[in-house]
């Protein structure tokens, strides 16, 4: 009997997912368009593996979607399977994962057979990459691999499976080469038509995001001859082909074939090849017909919708807010930054939970082999222990008195020396703000009092000098905060908001993050607020986007504002100055633009000063 489960939801800027490794195989046929990290999740098709040795285990290692999908098929009772444990996490997976990943583990802290540990790591590297938590899921996928042996038939099943969902994490990650390198590792063991289909497809697609597009061209020329039969899966494959094509050769007339794709689906009812089509001709026509493009990106959003994927409704809403007029981009500017943080808080707490439920597991191991130790002692030791438990209590009782005594002579001590310290430390402070703030406004005072022609700017200069004198009589060192760059973006930014104004935070994430170093990220946390200052000020902005985006190892924030922009005199302060000589520190650059209506500067820097 072959078992089919449903599937959860996933975010659409994850890759395709791995096939069941074990007796029976689910293999997803999908495809998705690299450029807007969009895809879709096609029929399963299952089939018996040719391997008389293998146990008539019903392992599934779903597909883990890529698009915040939910693939529903018929489900069935699974057969029963040797270990109780790893039945159970089966039970819970994709209705609960928390639950699972807690069985999956036991499996792994408590069984010998080298298949079932192997088989419960590839579930829990499964449940982490679907979380988001890619690292995690790396690490459990490569635990499971030493537990396989390429000469063992009944293990390449499984070997295939991990290899394939390592090559989906690395292309997660943008390590493109490697997700190659696994996908053409997880081929050597793949026998099936079907399922080599799947991997021909994630090699394609992954050498189209590498921009590769003459490899993933040949690719899917391949599998378009493979499936003329086969109207879904051809109407896949024509679509991604005419996209590759168009993203090689921008003059391309893709539109026969994407239009071609797109009436296949609907005359199939493929809702969710529909909205692959829909984003595949919304970024067809971006450039060249925007009216077009708008409507096919609020026709991928109605999709959206309709299938309640708020994956698929975040990325339609990103296009949405590119190509809509600005007297519409307020109600999806407010929609698009719940989605984004709601989906982002589901992942982190994920991460969380995993970490939590490893922890408890390993600790409740620990502490059972320690109370069966407890125990076996208490049998033979229990006289010595009333001996020595007397001994000890007097002990105790004694130790204590003394470290009473103790600690409350040194907290007298220590309360005193607190007490000079801080009468220290208040004449100090007395002393330095006499010398330098009292005697500096007197000179300031006497320079306006006797001077007949006051220089106004040498008048700023004595006063910015006070004031930075003034600043060190206080200063502290900062201590290094254990909040995460991104997460201190955003709370710099996100409280420059309100009912009036609306700030949209797009692209900060971590990944983007961790390229730069300490320096860097203080130098931009001030830009930034000088940015924000000025817009609060003076904008009168409605809306304001901050995009953050990596390419080609430069980071580039976007900063755009519907407010009144900057007047034709219009001169740069010191505050400007200052963040000038900022983004110069960083080897950056930065572009004002003065559009009919706001305003837009761009600011880019390298990040190899980082590395």
């Amino acid at each position: 009997m072959t078992i089919q489960k449903e599937k959860p939801e996933r975010s659409l800027q994850e890759t395709p997912d791995v096939y069941s490794c074990e007796a029976r195989i689910f293999l997803p046929h999908f495809s998705h368009q690299i450029n807007n990290n969009s895809l879709e999740i096609w029929e399963f098709y299952t089939f018996k593996a040719n391997n008389p040795s293998v146990r008539a285990l019903n392992f599934i290692l779903p597909i883990l979607f890529a698009g915040l999908l939910a693939c529903k098929s018929k489900r069935y009772v699974p057969q029963p399977i040797s270990a109780p444990t790893l039945e159970k996490g089966e039970s819970f997976f994709n209705i609960n994962n928390d639950s699972a990943f807690y069985y999956f583990n036991l499996v792994t802290t408590n069984a010998t057979d080298s298949l079932e540990m192997a088989m419960a790591y590839t579930y829990m590297g499964i449940i982490q990459a679907y979380e988001g938590d890619y690292y995690g899921g790396l690490e459990s996928l490569l635990k499971s691999l030493t537990y396989l042996d390429e000469h063992r038939e009944k293990d390449q099943e499984c070997l295939s499976s991990n290899y394939h969902e390592l090559g989906n994490i690395c292309l997660n990650l943008k390590n493109y080469t490697a997700a190659i390198d696994y996908y053409h590792k997880a081929l050597k063991y793949i026998k099936h038509p079907n399922a080599q289909a799947i991997a021909l497809n994630s090699i394609a697609l992954t050498y189209q995001k590498k921009g590769d597009y003459d490899q993933a061209i040949d690719v899917f020329k391949s599998l378009l001859t493979k499936n003329t039969e086969k109207k879904k899966e051809y109407a896949r494959a024509l679509s991604n082909y005419a996209k590759t094509m168009w993203l090689k050769d921008s003059s391309y007339l893709a539109a026969p074939e994407l239009n071609y794709a797109l009436q296949i689906r609907k005359d199939s009812n493929d809702i969710r090849g529909l909205n692959a089509s829909y984003a595949h001709l919304s970024d067809y026509y971006s450039t060249s017909m925007p009216d077009s493009a708008l409507y096919y990106a609020e026709k991928r959003y109605e999709i959206a919708r309709q299938i309640n994927s708020p994956g698929n409704e975040a990325e339609a809403l990103s296009k949405l807010i590119t190509l809509s007029p600005p007297k519409l981009l307020k109600p999806y500017f407010i929609r698009y930054e719940y989605l984004t943080d709601s989906i982002q808080t589901a992942k982190n707490a994920a991460k969380n939970q995993f970490a939590l439920i490893r922890y408890e597991a390993e600790k409740n191991k620990a502490d059972n082999l320690q109370l069966q130790k407890d125990n076996a002692q208490k049998e033979t030791q229990l006289v010595e222990q009333r001996f020595i438990l007397v001994l000890t209590t007097l002990l105790f009782i004694s130790t204590g008195i003394v470290i009473f005594l103790w600690y409350r002579r040194r907290r007298q001590q220590l309360e005193a020396a607190s007490r000079l310290a801080i009468q220290e430390h208040q004449l100090k402070t007395s002393q330095k703000v006499h010398d330098v703030v009292a005697n500096g406004l007197y000179r300031i005072m006497a320079d306006i009092q006797y001077k007949e022609a006051i220089d106004k700017d040498h008048l700023v200069d004595k006063i910015e000098d006070l004031y930075e004198r003034s600043r060190d009589i206080s200063y502290e060192q900062p201590t290094i905060s254990d909040l995460p760059f991104d997460e201190k973006i955003k709370e710099l930014l996100t409280p420059f908001g309100s009912n009036d104004t609306k700030v949209l935070i797009v692209g900060n994430d971590p990944t983007l993050w961790s390229h730069t170093n300490a320096q860097v990220q203080a130098e931009i946390e001030h830009i930034l607020q000088e940015l924000m200052i000025n817009m609060k000020k003076h904008s009168q902005a409605h809306a304001v986007l901050i995009k953050f985006k990596l390419q080609n190892d430069q980071v580039h924030i976007h900063y755009t504002d519907d407010g009144i922009g900057l007047p034709p005199q219009f001169k740069y302060g010191n505050g400007w100055l200052n963040t000038e000589n900022r983004i110069k520190r960083i080897h950056g650059q930065y572009i004002f633009e003065r559009p009919a209506k706001g305003l837009k500067i761009h600011i880019s820097f390298p990040t190899a000063q980082s590395s």
